[in-house]
């Protein structure tokens, strides 16, 4: 049988899977479980047995590393101990991480397990970056932005030099616009800020996420309001961003093609949020080379990509329609001061090749 790798992606309401050859590179099969939990963690891990494959390694998307990673990790009983300690940092990920490790250590006692953080790839910003205005013990405590999302930026940041080597060593932002929805400045493709902070609520209004919102507005809900804890972690999390906007949906496509004043409305918080961040990242970064789009809205919705970059105009920014609507790879025109990619990520192969690496020799 064919050697291969598996990757399993356990989130909080899907299990993604993936298997690539040994070489960490050329994929074999990919699913997308609409569900979460042991039954669905055994389809996931069946599909190796359907495929005729010998798995050698399995990677896994793990949301929080803390600030004890900065690399993947090969995981033991130790390793793995730390991981569910965090599980207070990530709730609704870190939970279904855990129990995708101990599904496959189960289902694979003797093949090599490696954790890819989506923290990881931000561990190489400043302290004014990860620093927030508290009192300094509770930064040593690990109160910090840690920043999300980083296998889908590290990714990006690898396919740049391939797709455009000229930016790809410059100033550049990457929106990774999905359910999930966040922004990384790059210099020198590493990461030097992201919109995402301590946890996976902050930055961008997302699908059923709040994004940034004013502490005070907790403090009221909590104190006038008498909201219990549960019940506020469900409203950030699960009953706000563009479902709570709208009173309709958390997809981008049903929002725009509804003619409603609240679908309209929350589209339009979506985008100036985004345009606001690009310019904040902007800054960060030092300037701006590039404007790359990702992930599902990113990567398909040609409205949104459009609508974002025209508030951009000020900075020099101009998309090509023609280009935009066919989902180009460069989608700005000529004389666009920086750059606009559309460009696909791919975590999975991100933690394929990653295993592939750590199951060389030596």
């Amino acid at each position: 049988m064919r050697p291969a790798i598996l990757t399993l992606n356990a989130g909080s309401s899907t299990v993604k899977y993936a298997l690539f050859g040994d070489d960490g590179v050329t994929e074999l099969s990919r699913g997308t479980l609409e569900e979460t939990g042991e039954a669905a963690m055994a389809k996931a891990l069946e599909v190796t047995r359907t495929a005729e494959v010998e798995v050698v390694g399995v990677g896994h998307r793990v949301v929080h590393g803390g600030v004890t990673y900065s690399a993947p990790a090969r995981i033991d009983d130790a390793v793995l101990a730390t991981l569910e300690s965090f599980v207070p940092l990530a709730p609704l990920h870190q939970p279904h991480n855990v129990q995708g490790i101990k599904a496959a250590r189960a289902a694979f006692p003797n093949v090599p397990q490696v954790a890819c953080f989506d923290t990881a790839f931000h561990r190489t910003r400043s302290f004014v970056e990860e620093a927030y205005a508290l009192p300094r013990r509770f930064f040593d405590e690990g109160i910090r932005r840690f920043g999300f999302h980083g296998l889908s930026y590290q990714f990006i940041a690898k396919q740049l030099a391939v797709v455009a080597p000229d930016v790809a060593k410059g100033k550049v932002v990457v929106a990774h616009l999905g359910s999930g929805a966040s922004m990384c400045a790059l210099n020198g493709g590493r990461s030097v800020a992201s919109t995402m902070g301590f946890s996976t609520i902050d930055g961008l209004p997302m699908g059923t996420r709040t994004g940034a919102i004013d502490p005070g507005v907790l403090l009221h809900l909590l104190d006038q309001k008498h909201m219990p804890l549960k019940e506020l972690e469900t409203l950030l999390y699960k009953e706000s961003g563009l479902k709570g906007l709208s009173g309709l949906s958390n997809d981008m496509r049903t929002l725009l093609a509804d003619e409603s004043s609240a679908a309209k409305e929350a589209v339009e918080y979506f985008v100036h949020r985004c345009a606001r961040e690009v310019a904040s990242l902007a800054t960060a970064a030092g300037g701006l080379d590039a404007l790359v789009f990702t992930a599902g809205i990113g990567e398909r919705s040609s409205a949104i990509r459009g609508r974002i970059v025209r508030k951009l105009a000020w900075l020099g920014l101009a998309i090509d329609d023609a280009a935009n609507g066919r989902n180009s790879t460069l989608i700005s025109t000529r004389v666009s001061r920086a750059k606009v990619l559309c460009i696909p990520t791919n975590e999975e192969r991100c933690i394929a090749e990653a295993v592939s690496e750590r199951l060389k020799p030596g």
